[in-house]
């Protein structure tokens, strides 16, 4: 499992504001996942052919259970993608926690 060393200020752009929006989300949401102390965090090796992708399972302060593609580049945050887990997720999440 990996661990976020340093990078806790987040890029937002007009290349990846809107995608959180695009499965209902917030960025305010999205942010608070990667506090979530039982948060999990694994390479995407899958697509880290161009640069290194992690992926985190996160709660939100409400609970919502998160997927959330990132990289880090100039040392802050730049999320590629997220949305709410599936159910293998849930369990995967729920088995590490």
């Amino acid at each position: 499992m990996l661990t976020i060393k340093g990078a806790f200020e987040f890029e937002w752009d007009k290349g990846n504001i809107e995608k959180p929006k695009k499965h209902g989300l917030t960025l305010e949401e999205v942010e608070e996942a990667f506090f979530d102390n039982n948060k999990i965090i694994f390479r995407d090796w899958k697509h880290s052919i161009i640069e290194q992708r992690v992926t985190l399972l996160g709660k939100t302060k409400r609970e919502k259970l998160l997927n959330i593609i990132y990289t880090i580049r100039k040392n802050k945050i730049r999320v590629i993608t997220a949305r709410t887990v599936n159910k293998k997720e849930v369990l995967l999440y729920e088995k590490k926690a």
